[in-house]
């Protein structure tokens, strides 16, 4: 995603759908072998997840630099309506 990095913060909560993903271990070598440098908190108690209101895996949330919620991406693909979003918030600065 171009420009990405100019404004912007990316975190990922992780939220376990699987035994095996409450280990801490087992997140961290996931995110080594798949590059993922972002800070991902995990939430084994789901916490945000529920603060959220969040029911699905995969959950991506654009959230604007007030603090509000400017969209939701539920499940896989769409991708490109997602960097379109980003893109948006990007240009309000």
């Amino acid at each position: 995603m171009g420009g990405l990095d100019r404004k912007s913060e990316v975190i990922g909560v992780h939220s376990p759908e699987f035994s095996h993903e409450r280990e801490v271990e087992n997140v961290k070598r996931y995110m080594k072998e798949h590059d993922i440098r972002f800070p991902m908190p995990i939430d084994n108690e789901f916490l945000i997840w529920n603060q959220y209101g969040n029911r699905y895996w995969p959950a991506m949330y654009l959230i604007d630099k007030r603090g509000i919620i400017r969209f939701i991406k539920i499940g896989e693909g769409g991708y490109i309506e997602m960097e379109r979003q980003i893109q948006v918030l990007l240009a309000e600065g």
